[in-house]
Order: C-alpha cells, then structure tokens, then sequence
C-alpha cells in the first residue's frame, strides 16, 4: 500500500508542478534566441552543437511520456547548469553561463542514469557577469553562506558516523536528519560535482541489486542499514567512506568558483528537489525524514535568492515582493507539521496535507524561475 501511495502522490505531484511551470515566462532571449532541446524517452535533439561564450540559453520540451531533466556537463561531469522536473509535454528554459570550453549536454528520461549525451562546444570571449560588482557581491555572500553551512556539514556528519561506527542505532537515527540538514541547504554546489554526489546521496533505484549493491553507499544506505535491516555491524566502512567524500566536497565547494546564474539555478533546483522526492516520501523512504530536507531545501534556496536580493530589488522589485510573499506562504504551510524543534514523519501527513504543500512550493517556483532571467540582463 505504501508503495501505491507513493506512486499516486509522485502523480499528483508531477502534475501541479506541470501546471505551475506552464505559466513560467519565457526568460529573454538572446541575438539569436535559444537553442531548442527536443527531449523524448529515447533521444536528446539539441538544435545546434556549438555557441559563443557567455550567457547561453536552452529551451527543453519534453516529448516523452516520462518526466525528464536536461543538464550541461563540463569535463569530469562536472555540472555546469540543470533543470528538474520537467514533465511529459512541459517546455522549460535553463539560462547558463560558459566559458569557452568542450561540454557535453545531456537529457535523463526518468530522471536517472548518466543521460543520452551530446557534445557542445563553446568558443570566443565574454565579460563574466561576476565583472558586475552587486553580482559579484552576491556569489560573495553565498559562498560565505555555503561555506558556514559546510562547516556545520562535516561536523555533524562526523557525529552521526561515529554513532554508526560505535552500533549506538538511536542516537544515529536522531543524527541522521540534522546531518542531512546542512548537506540539503548547499545541495546545488555539491551537486557541481557529479561524480561525488551520488557516493553521497544516491539512492538504492540508482544500482541493479537495489540495497544490496556493493556499490551503494552514502547516506541512504546507512539509512537502509539503521531503519530496514537494523543491523550496523558491518556499516563502519560505509560510514567512513561517507565522511571522506563529505569532507572532499566541502574542500572542492571551497574552492569553485561560482557564477551568479548558478545561484539563481540553484534556487530553482532545491525547490525540483521537494517537488520530485521530499514531496512523494521517495528520498527519505526508509526513515521517512523528508520534512527535514524538505525544510532545508526551502532554508538553501531562500539563502541564494537573498544573496541576489538587492541586485533584484534594483531590476525588478515586483518580483521581489512577489518572492517575498510565496516564501512566507511556503514556509506557513510547512510550518503546520512542526514538532518542536524537527517534523512530523512523512507518513503522518494526509495525502490533502502534502498536496498543499506541494501547491505552496510549486507557487514559489514559478516567481524562483524568473530569477535567473534578470541576473542574466
């Protein structure tokens, strides 16, 4: 039955968020307009394979039957640009910016696997959008943002693996949604690096033999462990791989460099986060913690947009207040499932409950995907 509630909630959810993002404006266009993306369940159509360095803009349709995403990889997987949830029939924009440069784009029906890639090239010479300094200001502040949430990141995953090394299951289990707090607010820029983050948050749909792969590891499988199987006595290797990829993605997130667009993206991107697993129970399946990421993940996107705020108030105030208001109302309605200082497990929540929920972040993301359009003036 929870299998089939699941699946129903992801329908429902995927389509308010169709409906939402339909009314998303188109962001400007540039001289010559955006390049199409054609997405189906078998084939990533990119009109062109080669643009000019700078700001680049990528219109995706999903022709499929299956909700897709369409990203932008530099060497390494190294994620330059995504957007999520996009649904069967739904066009959707991800304005990004390139240096000159051999990218790869890439389309994930089923929002899974390493995608059906294409090569992209980018040649010539911009001005960064960091030459502006209110810009510059605002990676500044987000990256002062990211850096006291990294901190905070590795001294509680430390924490919660020790707790898992020592078999002591109730307090790990107490550990778990407050370490995966602080990895959830920074989310986008520890998913820059594509080949760590699934070492992190991977889950077990991503490895054939399910839970029991060798290959899964993170912190879903010590979820698994403490939650499914009750058992940590063989989890130590595990939970001591995961605190060495957090602490490399923590050193790496220090050192990157990070454009204004990424920010504005990254906003986006944690809001697709709730709508496609916090929202459906399908991230925190076995401990079912979701609210916790689900309130970090509004916690990390606010964080961005309010570091870009006053290059916002100065170029669009309407959409400031517009910003302003839908934060509050989503911030009201999970507010209601509050229990002293975390949340009501996922399965304690109505099927009515998550969907208002779901009508309340996806209302945020339609004023959140007007963002990246003004940064790019």
């Amino acid at each position: 039955m929870r299998h089939h509630r699941i699946a129903a909630l992801a329908a429902a959810a995927a389509t308010l968020a169709a409906v939402a993002a339909c009314t998303e404006e188109p962001a400007e266009e540039s001289a010559d307009g955006p390049i199409e993306v054609v997405a189906s369940d078998d084939a990533c159509e990119v009109a062109v394979s080669e643009a000019q360095a700078g700001t680049v803009t990528f219109q995706v349709k999903n022709e499929g039957a299956k909700v897709t995403e369409f990203y932008v990889y530099a060497e390494g997987n190294r994620v330059m640009g995504e957007v999520e949830n996009i649904t069967p029939g739904l066009t959707r924009e991800l304005i990004v910016e390139l240096p000159a440069d051999e990218y790869e784009t890439a389309c994930k029906p089923g929002m899974t696997g390493d995608g059906i890639r294409s090569a992209f090239t980018v040649t010539g010479e911009a001005a960064n959008l960091t030459e502006d300094e209110a810009l510059q200001s605002a990676v500044d502040s987000y990256k002062e943002y990211v850096h006291n949430q990294s901190t905070a990141l590795v001294e509680q995953t430390g924490l919660f693996t020790d707790a898992v090394i020592a078999g002591d299951i109730e307090t790990a289990k107490a550990l778990f949604p407050v370490a995966r707090t602080y990895w959830e607010r920074i989310e986008p820029v520890a998913e820059i690096f594509g080949d760590l983050d699934p070492k992190v948050d991977a889950r077990e749909d991503d490895y054939p033999a399910g839970p029991t792969d060798p290959a899964f590891t993170g912190f879903h499988k010590l979820e698994y462990d403490l939650w499914i199987t009750g058992d940590v006595s063989a989890s130590a290797p595990i939970a001591e791989q995961l605190m060495t990829d957090v602490q490399e993605v923590v050193a790496r997130a220090e050192a990157e460099e990070l454009s204004p667009l990424q920010l504005a993206n990254g906003a986006k991107e944690l809001l697709d986060e709730i709508a496609t697993s916090k929202i459906t129970g399908e991230e925190d399946r076995y401990s079912h913690t979701d609210l916790w990421d689900f309130a970090a993940n509004l916690e990390g996107s606010e964080a961005a947009i309010a570091s870009m705020r006053p290059v916002l108030e100065e170029r669009d105030p309407e959409l400031v207040a517009a910003l302003d208001e839908r934060f509050a109302a989503a911030w009201a309605a999970l507010e209601v499932h509050r229990v002293d200082d975390g949340w009501k497990l996922h399965n304690e929540l109505s099927e009515d409950e998550l969907q208002a929920l779901s009508n309340a972040i996806n209302a945020l993301g339609e004023e959140v995907s007007k963002v990246a359009a003004v940064v790019a003036e």
